[in-house]
């Protein structure tokens, strides 16, 4: 029997990368269903207002990135964060990455911020915490491929942290076994963060644009992190 999850897309493509690329549900969709849990998905935008019905059931809600600040005063933004409130009191299980582990945080009491060390782009390593049932494949090191100018500065009460790293000390967290997010972006392949790397040369500079074109040559582990999420929402 199939996982249903639920994918809350926060933001829409540039138009010349939608036919290659389609959106930013669509990657999650195309990385899950490559792993060996099976799972059908359900896609809504939130930036439009889209969300599901209340009589539709689902094992887990999943937060994509967005270029939006989570601390923004967008009303959809504020919309989101209040569903995701009630949908956490519910009991159901949620998965947070880059923007929606930073929206995750703020909405559950903890802290999110524009970082005070800058952007983060390019492959990015992280020491791996913990060795909860559900983190196999097993890693002591986590490589992500990531694109953010802020951070969580202070986690929710209850959160355990998964993945740090000088840069990014709370890089990935989990509440029990209800909210499991990552900073980094599992769902993203090299030549779109390429891509994304090109058109912000400018704001980068060039040392920093440069290093993070550099370490494009290393693999991530996006693949693992789908499998752990999977994993997660699959355990009682």
């Amino acid at each position: 029997m199939s996982l249903r999850i639920c994918i809350l897309e926060t933001d829409d493509l540039r138009p010349e990368f939608v036919e290659r690329y389609q959106g930013y549900g669509r990657m999650f969709e195309q990385l899950f269903t490559r792993q060996p849990i099976a799972a059908d998905f359900s896609i809504y935008n939130v930036v439009e207002g889209q969300y599901p019905a209340d009589e539709e059931k689902f094992d887990a809600y999943l937060v994509t990135g967005s270029k939006a600040d989570s601390f923004g005063s967008d009303p959809w933004i504020q919309t989101l964060k209040h569903y995701l409130v009630e949908r956490y009191r519910r009991g159901d299980k949620l998965l947070g990455v880059c923007f929606g582990h930073q929206l995750l945080a703020l909405a559950l009491g903890g802290l999110t911020e524009r970082a005070v060390q800058g952007w983060g782009v390019g492959v990015h390593q992280y020491e791996v915490k913990g060795s909860a049932q559900w983190m196999s494949p097993k890693l002591d090191e986590l490589d992500l491929l990531i694109s953010h100018q802020d951070q969580v500065t202070r986690l929710p009460e209850g959160a355990e942290v998964v993945a740090s790293s000088s840069f990014c000390p709370f890089a990935a967290y989990h509440i029990g076994n209800q909210v499991l997010c990552f900073q980094g972006h599992p769902e993203f392949i090299h030549d779109y963060s390429r891509a994304l790397l090109e058109l912000r040369q400018d704001r980068l500079g060039e040392e920093l644009y440069a290093n993070a074109i550099a370490s494009l040559e290393r693999d991530h582990h996006g693949e693992a992190v789908a499998e752990w999420m999977m994993r997660f929402v699959a355990s009682a």
